[in-house]
């Protein structure tokens, strides 16, 4: 808007104009990601609605129907849409404030080759959808669709083994992804040309990659199943085949991620510890950790960073660490969080957004802790806990984004099993 007559005042006018539209309450809020961001952390500190006086009071708005369970998948929510995957081998993509009805259909599907599953989570970047599918495929799709219910990928990244719940991470024209065959794999995000790509470079490993690749400052984290953290370089090596900047040594398999925050890596093992390390490694080929956290259990999923705090899920509980540890090598959780009635595996990552931590357990429920604790109580019980209908997995993690809380499961008694959870 110009003014006549104002010079250079128009400047401060239109600068507060965009400012106020920038800041509106009413802007959407993307998470378009596993764990919403390249660093992993899990952490959306933008969300203004939903907070620990009134997460109480969510409910189940509606169901999203897939033909199959949503194991680890979990969804990815932009401009409008919600994507996510499932163990039928397809990508489904809905309308993310629902369609009036308690029970959604896609807006459309995508598939590979048939035959697999998708156990990977979507990641949108530059109007494209990346997953990863069990089939050895990087799947990408417009995320607009195309046109019809059904959609073919429009191009594929070729793996030398399945990508099993590591989830495609986008940053700075390149997509990275762990897979089953002990690599780590780059893609130009653009793609090749043609219908079937390969990868610019990749990194390897000594065993199996089944948690995602964490991105920051030119570097790729990145956990392998033979008890080790790797860090390379995003850039790769001027090779088809790259060698670590450093490894950082666990006593146990990483199967989760890794999360960067400040300057540190945080990891989970199946030994039960929290590991950290510093980011810029420690000048040496393998580094060991600043400090570790004891008392998660068996750790499968990723942890959460968030205000100084890391989240972590363990077999039953849910543990909550300093970030900045405890001034002594071995650090014992603050408090842990655990679900009221039954028990079971916790593999779930948890979320954090406006002081609520979310997380999903094995018992058929997605759970909400306030994320300083409960006082002086070291078990902290929920502030909230939404029920799946009928179907205990709930491996997905969760997405709090725009006062709603999205998560992947399914309905075993219904025969298209698969569901889309949207609590609000």
């Amino acid at each position: 808007m110009r003014f006549k007559g104002l010079g250079n005042s128009v400047v401060t006018i239109t600068l507060l104009l965009c400012a106020s539209a920038s800041f509106s309450g009413a802007q959407t809020v993307n998470w378009p990601t596993f764990h919403n961001n390249p660093a992993l952390t899990g952490f959306n500190r933008r969300e203004t609605k939903v907070n620990v006086g009134n997460v109480g009071n969510l409910r189940l708005a509606w169901q999203g129907v897939m033909g199959d369970l949503v194991d680890y998948s979990s969804p990815a929510i932009v401009n409008g849409v919600a994507y996510i995957g499932s163990i039928d081998g397809k990508l489904y993509a809905f309308n993310a404030k629902g369609c009036g009805s308690s029970l959604c259909n896609a807006l459309w599907s995508g598939q590979g080759k048939t035959g697999g599953g998708i156990f990977s989570s979507p990641a949108v970047s530059n109007g494209m959808v990346y997953i990863g599918s069990n089939t050895a495929e990087l799947l990408v799709f417009n995320a607009a669709g195309c046109g019809t219910s059904f959609c073919s990928p429009v191009w594929t990244g070729t793996l030398g083994g399945g990508i099993l719940e590591s989830s495609p991470v986008v940053v700075d024209g390149v997509v990275y992804v762990g897979s089953y065959d002990n690599k780590l794999y780059a893609f130009d995000s653009a793609g090749c040309g043609s219908s079937t790509c390969v990868p610019l470079w990749t990194g390897a490993t000594a065993n199996h990659i089944t948690g995602s690749p964490a991105v920051v400052n030119g570097v790729v984290y990145i956990g392998s199943n033979d008890n080790k953290l790797y860090a390379f370089d995003a850039a790769g090596c001027g090779s088809s085949t790259c060698t670590p900047l450093w490894t950082g040594a666990t006593r146990g398999a990483i199967f989760g991620s890794a999360a960067v925050a400040n300057g540190v890596v945080f990891v989970g093992s199946f030994d039960k510890n929290l590991y950290a390390f510093t980011a810029a490694g420690c000048g040496s080929a393998t580094c060991t950790p600043l400090w570790k956290g004891t008392g998660s259990g068996f750790i499968i999923g990723s942890p959460a960073v968030a205000n100084g705090m890391v989240f972590v899920p363990g077999d039953t509980i849910m543990t909550a660490y300093k970030a900045a540890g405890c001034g002594q090598s071995s650090c014992k959780p603050l408090w842990e969080g655990m679900a009221v009635g039954s028990q079971a595996a916790m593999v779930s990552s948890p979320a954090v957004a406006n002081g609520v931590v979310y997380v999903g357990e094995n018992n058929g429920q997605v759970l909400a802790f306030n994320a300083k604790g409960c006082g002086t109580n070291f078990l902290c019980l929920p502030l909230f806990a939404g029920m799946t209908t009928e179907e205990p997995i709930v491996s997905s993690s969760p997405a709090m984004v725009n006062g709603t809380l999205y998560v992947g499961s399914g309905n075993q008694f219904d025969p298209n099993s698969g569901r889309l959870y949207v609590f609000q």
